[in-house]
């Protein structure tokens, strides 16, 4: 398992060279850690894929059917130019040339979930010449491009634990083979704020999902532990310092932070670990709920806030930290919508106040919108997590 594929790879034939790597390594500790977290009731990855797909067959007039089939496949993407490597941008903001390639996966991830054998295949064939061609694999080493290919390997990896049942072992140890040295680059340090900020939880929360699907204890284990860094960072009110100092963006980024926050108590859930109700480890008892109301309670009464983003660190296109962005509240316009995260905490059992708080902002906010599909919530989340 630690044997990992090279770091880059930029030719077939060293995609074939450490697919035999994978071959001898990997894959048997895949399929070991499958049994033995099945065995003992839990699941790998972000959700249980094989409940779920049982759910939605069970249901096929459900909400949440509908909105895993809502989106159609084009079959345009499958001969969309593949993306050797992504790059750092002027200014603020990052590469966005991997768009198509999410929307892509996210959207046949659900569709094929929901049993759409097509969407199945194409998604295969999709990733599969994505493999093929060493994507992503020449991404700049600098931290806008890394946080452009963190977003694009959450959705990844989720699309794999959806269709991995079906694939062959030649097919699955090719696409281990080029995942697996994506999503360890993403743990790398560039000294800087962004190793400590939402970039790292996004990272950490990548690599704890693939550590989930491998077996890779090490990788999980990075999740749980910055979930409770985020936690003992945490003020005492919710709020995080380094994403309330981004002036006009200060929710912006809480919300982001949020999104990660929640990705990684839903693999911990499992994996058998309670991270929706851990807590700071310095007797605050800080938790997610904690940060969750204080981003709800900053958006009905800003002024909350306003101590905190005065700072105006990168506050992104608005300089004026008092005018807050709450852009996260509506569709991107490009299909993703921001308050995906919610449709998991939606359905978190047992319900306490401040969840309920969130399903009602969800439905008020998000519920004419569905489905909420995002690359921080890893793909459909109306489609994962909808119970209606």
């Amino acid at each position: 398992m630690k044997n990992a594929a090279p770091s880059i790879v930029k030719a077939r034939s060293r995609i074939a060279l450490a697919a035999v790597i994978v071959s001898a390594t990997m894959l048997p500790d895949l399929i070991e850690a499958s049994a033995t977290q099945t065995s003992n009731g839990g699941y790998q990855g972000l959700f249980d894929v094989q409940a779920r797909k049982a759910f939605l067959a069970h249901n096929p007039s459900s909400d949440a059917r509908k909105a895993c089939l809502a989106v159609d496949a084009d079959a345009k993407w499958l001969s969309i130019d593949i993306i050797k490597g992504l790059t750092t941008t002027e200014g603020y903001g990052t590469d966005r040339s991997g768009n198509e390639y999410a929307w892509a996966i996210m959207v046949l991830s659900g569709r094929a979930l929901a049993g759409d054998q097509g969407a199945e295949e194409m998604l295969k064939t999709f990733l599969l010449k994505w493999a093929d061609a060493g994507a992503f694999f020449e991404t700049e080493k600098i931290h806008d491009a890394y946080y452009a290919l963190k977003r694009l390997m959450l959705p990844t990896v989720v699309a794999f634990s959806i269709i991995r049942d079906g694939l062959s072992d030649e097919e699955t140890q090719k696409l281990i083979a080029w995942i697996d040295p994506l999503v360890r680059r993403t743990d790398q340090i560039f000294e800087g704020s962004v190793d400590y900020n939402n970039h790292r939880y996004l990272a950490d929360s990548v690599l704890m999902a693939w550590g989930s699907l491998t077996g890779d204890q090490e990788l999980y284990q990075k999740g749980l532990d910055r979930f409770r860094v985020i936690l003992d960072d945490a003020r005492v009110d919710g709020s995080l310092p380094l994403e309330t100092r981004r002036g006009a963006r200060a929710l912006w980024y809480m919300r982001q932070s949020l999104t990660s926050m929640t990705v990684m108590a839903e693999i911990a859930a499992g994996g058998q670990n309670d991270l929706f109700d851990a807590t700071a480890t310095d007797g605050k008892k800080t938790s997610i709920w904690t940060v969750l109301s204080y981003w709800m309670n900053g958006m009905t009464n800003p002024i909350l806030v306003k101590a905190y983003s005065a700072e105006n660190y990168i506050p992104g296109p608005e300089w004026d930290f008092t005018r807050p962005d709450f852009g996260f509240l509506e569709n991107r316009g490009n299909g993703r919508h921001y308050l995906a995260f919610l449709e998991a905490l939606a359905v978190h059992a047992p319900a306490n106040f401040t969840q309920r708080r969130a399903a009602a902002l969800l439905e008020r906010e998000g519920a004419n919108e569905r489905p909420l599909i995002d690359e921080f919530a890893g793909g459909n989340a109306t489609c994962f997590w909808r119970l209606g």
